[in-house]
C-alpha cells in the first residue's frame, strides 16, 4: 500500500512536468524572443531624433522650440510602457496555438539572422547609412528576384501602410502642439483634413524609404531565406502577430502625442519665468 502511494504521487507529478513542459509560450516570451522586444528599447531616442529631423528639415521651427519638442517626445515616450502593452494586446489578440507558431519560428537560425539585422537597422545611427547606401543598392537590385520580393514583403509586414498612418498621426499630433503655442486658431479638423489630401504624396515618399530599408536590413539574406520569412509572415500567425504589433506600437507611439501640446506649452511658460 505504502509503494502505491508513492507511485501515484510520482506519476502526478509526472503528469504536472509533461503539462509544464507542453505548456505554450506567453505573450512575454514571444515578445522577448523576437526582435520587438530590442527594437521598442530604441523607440524614445528614434521618436525624439524623427521628430526634431523632421523639424528641422521643415525650416519652420524655431530651433529652441525643436530641440523642447525633441525632449518632450523622448520623456512622454517610454519603452517599459510599450512593451507592457505590447504583451497585454497579444496576449487578447493571438491564440495559444499562434503564440506557440511565432514562438517556434523566432527559435529557428534564419529567424534570429534577421531579427539581429532587423534591430541593427532600426537603431537612429545606422539611418544614415541606410540613406548613403539606398541610390547604390536600388541599381544593384533593379529587376531582380529580390526586387520583384518587396511588393509581398511590404503587403505582409504592413511596413508602408503602418508608417504613413503613423507618420500623419505624429505631425497631426504636433501641428496641434504648435498651434496651440502659438495659439492658432487651426482646428484640429481642418489639419487632419490638409494631412490626409497629402496621404497619396507621402506614401509614394514612404514606400521608396521602406525599400530602401528592405534592401539595406536585409541584404545578407539569401534568397531562400527572404523566402522563409515572408512565409512566416504570410501565414496566419504571422499575419495575426504583425497585425497586433503594428497596431499596438502605433497607439503607443501617437497616444502620448494628444498632450504634446499642454506639456509643450506649459514648459514653455515655465522657461520664460
Amino acid at each position: 500500500m505504502r509503494f502505491r502511494g508513492v507511485i501515484r504521487s510520482l506519476l502526478f507529478a509526472s503528469v504536472m512536468l509533461a503539462g509544464l513542459a507542453q505548456a505554450s509560450p506567453d505573450a512575454r516570451q514571444v515578445l522577448e524572443a523576437s526582435s520587438i522586444a530590442d527594437m521598442v528599447a530604441q523607440y524614445p531616442e528614434m521618436m525624439s531624433q524623427g521628430v526634431q529631423d523632421g523639424l528641422r528639415q521643415s525650416g519652420q521651427v524655431p530651433a529652441m522650440v525643436t530641440d523642447s519638442i525633441g525632449f518632450v517626445v523622448r520623456s512622454m515616450v517610454s519603452a517599459a510602457t510599450i512593451e507592457r502593452q505590447l504583451v497585454a494586446d497579444l496576449d487578447a489578440g493571438l491564440s495559444d496555438q499562434q503564440l506557440q507558431a511565432v514562438y517556434d519560428w523566432y527559435q529557428t537560425p534564419v529567424a534570429q539572422k534577421i531579427s539581429e539585422a532587423e534591430v541593427a537597422a532600426s537603431a537612429p545611427a545606422a539611418w544614415a547609412e541606410v540613406r548613403r547606401q539606398a541610390q547604390a543598392l536600388n541599381e544593384q537590385h533593379r529587376g531582380t528576384p529580390r526586387a520583384r520580393l518587396f511588393s509581398r514583403f511590404d503587403s505582409a509586414s504592413r511596413a508602408t501602410e503602418s508608417v504613413v498612418d503613423t507618420a500623419i498621426a505624429v505631425q497631426l499630433g504636433l501641428g496641434s502642439a504648435l498651434a496651440a503655442l502659438s495659439q492658432d486658431s487651426v482646428r484640429h479638423e481642418s489639419l487632419r483634413d490638409q494631412l490626409e489630401a497629402q496621404r497619396p504624396a507621402l506614401r509614394a515618399m514612404v514606400e521608396q524609404q521602406v525599400y530602401d530599408s528592405y534592401l539595406y536590413t536585409y541584404q545578407d539574406l539569401s534568397l531562400q531565406e527572404l523566402q522563409l520569412y515572408l512565409e512566416f509572415l504570410e501565414s496566419g500567425a504571422g499575419q495575426e502577430f504583425t497585425r497586433v504589433v503594428t497596431d499596438s506600437l502605433q497607439r503607443s507611439i501617437t497616444e502620448p502625442l494628444d498632450s504634446i501640446g499642454a506639456r509643450l506649452t506649459g514648459l514653455m511658460n515655465f522657461g520664460r519665468q
